[in-house]
């Protein structure tokens, strides 16, 4: 099992930060250990966007993503611990899973703008 959340830039972005309490947009797919593709965005077809930093998605995305720039491309391999933990999540995701994503990060809103 992972103790730590790994961060591994693919492709390191050129434009806008993920900052805490930002509006994100991005593409992801999420694999657990074994290979098995249990969510991806791209095969809705849309981007999937959430407010991060906040607790809205899980703590290994709220890490993860927070300082990814816009064009930026990252794999994440996220702890249970910082996943869903004991929780079984529908089918697909066992109790205690690490999971792992590839995030690509479209465009951050803050509300400055």
């Amino acid at each position: 099992m992972t103790e730590q959340l790994e961060i591994i830039d693919l492709i390191v972005g050129e434009g806008k930060a993920a900052v805490k309490g930002a509006l994100i947009k991005t593409h992801y797919t999420g694999w657990l250990n074994d290979g098995t593709k249990f969510d991806s965005s791209h095969d809705r077809g849309q981007l999937f966007q959430c407010v991060i930093g906040t607790g809205r998605v899980i703590k290994g995305w709220d890490q993860g993503i927070m300082g990814m720039k816009v064009g930026g491309k990252r794999k994440l391999i996220v702890p249970a611990h910082l996943a869903y933990g004991e929780r079984q999540i529908g089918q697909m995701i066992p109790a205690n899973s690490d999971l792992i994503f590839e995030i690509e990060l479209f465009e951050v809103l803050t509300r400055d703008e």
